[in-house]
């Protein structure tokens, strides 16, 4: 071997090396769908920047698995709960939400929704029962002398472990529930006027009544998640520690809060120096098509192609909506990939073509590409933000009809309704987003804004995970609003301060007024009566 050959391997061997020594040991907490999907790619950023990354994942998971990638280690752990009964609930929660909930009143909806996020609080409990309960687990997670925990907050218990085991908390998240932890435990600024609520279905641009009912939408949304959400972990949370306990305080305490959401998509707000927003931390280059699928797809000529999909979680829908659905695709010029899992529809025509998967980040970055139909999913919306493609939203459940809103009140998309659309309403909606111009500009504008950021989103997120690291935490980040009780945030207690003063100089200036009035009164009295 030359001499030039053997100083590059050596070189090459001590980088590696450095690389082991510098990089860190991060664990992982348990998520599930597109939650996990969307926390992969910063996995494998950090493992190919030398860090070992630990995944905790619990024996029943509809997304997780541990055969799935060799380049994570996992920290397996037993749960009480039965795949069966996940999927039971997940299949009712679909049916309640796609089917039901539109031929409802508000009170029966509000009871619904109460007795199934009881029920899923009560999982999710049991869950984390599997890793907090489990001396083995515990025993393991502290011997692994972790640097930092990774976690999305939809499964509780990330924020008391980290606590536990001495390490800085990084919280990856799109939204809660009208940003409650956000607000109330990250201490986000969300003024109701301009800030519209998580899945309140309005704009930044608030009338009257919109604002009073974003006012209201927020404490109503506060009022139940503190009925079935906090009053149930502050009770598991006290019990595992052993004292009285806020979980919101605890999740008040991370270092870092990466907000999977961005300018292009969400509307402008207040934000604090410890929160980070990255959405599409996920999108990416187009890669090359299966050969049949992009045969198909150069097929379409100057037409082009739509893509279509309502996501990972729903595998069928009825007969007649899928007749419905095929009959409409049928009727465009267009072709159509149509991710879809049920029975066959009959009115299915010439140019549409099923898959049971479809590689969706590839077919949108295509150019052939006119269109997206989606349910809604924020990462499937943020691929068609980062190609530039138009959408036409048929919102199913959760954030969907959320995230629709903000890309029709952008100009980039716009929908319609499963439960009552008809053929034509849907192959009209179809064509307006493909031959009216302005959608393709807007969603264009929307790609452009994505990409002209100081760097990626994903490197961003990355950046501040290792930056938490490396400085032991993040706590100079946040602010002086975590210290200080409702009254102090609000400066109730400077405003009685300074009434009290105006009250009490007001009170002086009557008591002086009636005091000389009484005074001279007096003396023009007595006066009067020497004079008599």
């Amino acid at each position: 071997m030359e001499l030039g050959q053997r100083l590059s391997v050596y070189v090459l061997l001590v980088l590696c090396a450095t690389s082991s020594v510098n990089g860190g040991n991060i664990l992982v907490w348990y998520t599930e769908g597109s939650h996990w999907i969307n926390m992969k790619p910063v996995l494998e950023t950090l493992i190919d920047r030398g860090h070992q990354v630990t995944v905790l994942v619990p024996s029943t998971s509809m997304f997780m698995n541990t055969s799935e990638s060799s380049r994570f280690r996992y920290e397996s752990f037993n749960v009480s709960v039965s795949m069966e009964t996940v999927e039971k609930f997940m299949e009712d929660f679909l049916q309640f939400t796609i089917y039901e909930m539109d031929h409802m009143s508000y009170l029966q909806i509000y009871i619904r929704f109460m007795a199934m996020m009881k029920l899923n609080m009560q999982n999710s409990l049991k869950y984390l029962d599997g890793v907090l309960k489990s001396d083995t687990i515990m025993k393991r997670l502290k011997e692994g002398k972790y640097d930092l925990l990774l976690a999305d907050p939809v499964y509780p218990g990330s924020d008391l472990t980290a606590e536990i085991l001495g390490i800085p908390l990084v919280f990856s998240l799109r939204f809660s529930l009208a940003h409650n932890w956000e607000r109330y435990c990250g201490q986000l600024p969300a003024p109701p006027s301009f800030v519209p609520g998580a899945m309140s279905k309005l704009t930044d641009n608030m009338d009257f009544s919109e604002r009073v009912w974003n006012f209201l939408f927020y404490a109503l949304q506060d009022a139940v998640l503190s009925n079935v959400y906090w009053k149930e972990v502050d009770k598991y949370y006290s019990e595992i520690k052993g004292s009285p306990t806020s979980a919101c305080e605890m999740m008040g305490r991370a270092d870092i809060w990466l907000m999977r959401t961005y300018w292009d998509f969400d509307f402008p707000r207040p934000f604090l120096p410890n929160f980070k927003f990255v959405g599409g931390i996920h999108c990416r280059p187009a890669k090359p098509l299966p050969k049949d699928m992009e045969e198909f797809v150069q097929s379409s000529g100057d037409a082009g192609v739509v893509v279509f999909t309502l996501g990972s979680l729903i595998k069928n829908i009825t007969r007649e909506k899928g007749n419905m659905i095929a009959s409409a695709l049928a009727q465009i010029p267009q072709k159509v990939l149509w991710r879809y899992g049920g029975e066959k529809p009959e009115t299915l025509g010439v140019n549409t073509r099923i898959y049971n998967w479809i590689p969706q980040n590839d077919l949108l970055g295509h150019p052939k590409t006119r269109a997206f139909i989606t349910h809604g999913g924020a990462n499937g919306i943020y691929e068609a933000i980062y190609h530039g493609v138009p959408m036409v939203g048929i919102p199913m459940f959760a954030d969907q009809p959320e995230n629709l809103i903000h890309m029709k009140a952008r100009g980039a998309a716009t929908t319609v309704d499963l439960n009552f659309m008809k053929t034509e309403d849907l192959r009209d909606a179809i064509n307006a987003v493909i031959n009216e111009k302005s959608y393709k500009e807007n969603a264009m504008r929307l790609s452009s804004i994505h990409h002209d950021r100081p760097m990626s989103p994903l490197d961003e997120a990355v950046f501040w995970i290792e930056f938490t690291m490396r400085h032991k935490g993040a706590k100079h980040l946040r602010v002086q609003a975590h210290e200080l009780t409702w009254y102090q945030y609000h400066s109730l207690d400077v405003l009685v301060f300074l009434l009290a003063i105006v009250l009490s100089l007001i009170f002086l200036f009557i008591k002086s007024c009636t005091f000389c009035f009484q005074r001279c009164c007096g003396r023009k009295g007595k006066t009067k009566r020497k004079t008599e």
